[in-house]
């Protein structure tokens, strides 16, 4: 049975979770405690040909031939088992802090079309890893045959310093990884939630103008993404623009759009940027990092009020020069550097 206070009942009126059209209470479909129609459900999720549970489609591990859970997939057919440096999607080491700093940013970086092989993930971890431990690795079930390189929380500044980006983007791409050039590759940036401020009030407020200052400015941080509208809709969905940062909050806060959103802010402890396509270059992964940095600045200095006046003109133009070089250099090239019109 599902529950009457579920996200999607409101005043009686059921609604599916992922179309949002009303359903009659005779036809709901319940699947992970969310209400869903019969057609999306049958196109949102698929059954375990091993163990018969229904899980959604990007959690399948199966082939085209063959669907699998990730519990029956770890039992009969991984062949990673015996790989001691490649964790499990869902492991979370105690988290280390690099740089001295209040606002710290872990990076999730997908890797694909370049296999698990041992030989290439220590590697990997070698070149990261050669003056302390950096990175770790992961499985993800949304790439084809690739990897997750995770850092552990650092500042800006030991990112760019002392963090091996360009050695470890080549190693990556001489061992046949690919980022952009797929379907599949992402680059998350988490920050610290406790970077916005010592109450829970505070940090909100904070999240809120960062929501508030992407709606409205579509347009522009689109482009920076790199991402295509399916992509994008699909791992990294807008909110929708609302007149206040509060409302946009509040319809993050009610999850009806889980966590494949441009800013998820279902973590306990982090606000997670998800919107930006993957990448082996350098340049891009420092000029989001940097972008993310310089969104969380005026989210923290401006009010409300400033925030909704700020013009995107206006944010590139007082991006310190020096500080934001690879930055600038970015929003030149995609043609975001002054406030001109963008079509999608």
């Amino acid at each position: 049975m599902y529950r009457r206070n579920s996200v999607n009942i409101e005043k009686d009126i059921i609604y599916c979770i992922n179309c949002g059209k009303t359903i009659k209470e005779s036809e709901i479909c319940v699947f992970n405690e969310n209400i869903y129609c019969k057609n999306c459900l049958d196109e949102e999720t698929v059954i375990c040909d091993k163990c018969g549970k229904r899980v959604l489609n990007r959690y399948d591990y199966g082939s085209n031939n063959i669907c699998l859970c990730r519990k029956c997939y770890d039992k009969y057919y991984a062949r990673n088992k015996q790989n001691k440096y490649l964790h499990n999607y869902n492991y979370k080491p105690a988290p280390v802090f690099m740089g001295n700093g209040s606002r710290y940013f872990g990076v999730e970086l997908e890797i694909d079309n370049g296999g698990k092989s041992e030989y290439n993930i220590k590697k990997l971890l070698s070149t990261a890893n050669k003056n302390c431990e950096n990175i770790y690795i992961k499985t993800d079930g949304s790439l084809a045959d690739g990897l997750e390189i995770v850092t552990h929380p650092m500042t800006l500044e030991y990112h760019i310093k002392n963090m091996p980006w360009k050695k470890l983007l080549k190693e990556a791409l001489s061992l046949g990884y690919r980022s952009h050039n797929t379907s599949t590759a992402g680059l998350h940036i988490h920050v610290n939630c406790t970077a916005f401020g010592n109450t829970v009030k505070k940090q909100e407020e904070c999240i809120a103008r960062i929501l508030y200052f992407f709606e409205n400015n579509w347009c522009e941080f689109f482009r920076f993404s790199r991402r295509g509208a399916k992509n994008s809709e699909y791992w990294a969905k807008r909110y929708g623009w609302k007149e206040t940062p509060e409302a946009i909050f509040e319809e993050a806060k009610n999850k009806r759009k889980g966590r494949y959103t441009s800013i998820n802010i279902t973590n306990y402890s982090t606000i997670e940027f998800r919107i930006f396509r993957g990448t082996l270059k350098y340049n891009t992964i420092i000029a989001a990092l940097q972008l993310v940095n310089a969104v969380c600045d005026i989210a923290v200095f401006l009010s409300d009020r400033e925030i909704k006046n700020f013009a995107w003109s206006e944010f590139v133009i007082g991006l310190n020069t020096k500080k934001y070089k690879e930055l600038i250099q970015y929003l030149k090239e995609r043609r975001l550097y002054v406030n001109e019109p963008i079509d999608l």
